[in-house]
């Protein structure tokens, strides 16, 4: 994995590396129930085999303590990981809840934002052109004093699939 991508997450979120076979015992241990998510997208790897439910309604959603989504891009220098906003819902469940956990390829790790957005035009060609940038949760010094959580969520891992 990029250590880069480790380093400038580091005091914004937990970054957890982990393989397919070992993906429910390392997200077990980043979440707090109870737990909603969104399908993942990558083989070998599923939410049906941890206490996160994939089936939801919107008062589930909003008294679940963790959201889980898959990200798409994971960028290096910033720490940052790219949301779709979909009709699975991805960028509702990462915004929602007071913890996000993030589930990301490495191989999806680009070192900087031009990298990313070239991974990313596929994409955009195809439609969809609306990501949310998540780097740790959300902040504001708007009032003078820099306050985190206030929108979002207080807290984020990142679980990064070492085999993808």
């Amino acid at each position: 994995m990029s250590s880069t991508f480790t380093e400038s997450a580091a005091g914004a979120a937990t970054v957890h590396e982990t393989t397919a076979e070992e993906f429910a015992d390392t997200l077990e241990s980043a979440i707090e129930t109870p737990a909603v998510g969104t399908p993942l997208p990558f083989e070998g790897v599923s939410l049906s085999e941890t206490a996160v439910e994939t089936e939801f309604t919107p008062s589930e959603l909003q008294w679940a303590a963790t959201g889980v989504t898959p990200a798409r891009v994971g960028i290096g220098e910033y720490g940052t990981v790219t949301l779709p906003s979909d009709d699975a819902g991805t960028e509702l469940v990462s915004l929602y809840t007071p913890t996000h956990a993030a589930v990301l390829a490495e191989s999806a790790i680009e070192p900087d934002m031009k990298a990313a957005y070239e991974r990313l035009s596929e994409d955009f060609a195809e439609g969809t052109d609306t990501q949310v940038l998540a780097t740790g949760p959300s902040a504001t010094a708007d009032m003078g004093t820099l306050i985190q959580g206030v929108h979002g969520p207080h807290e984020v891992h990142i679980i990064v699939l070492e085999d993808r």
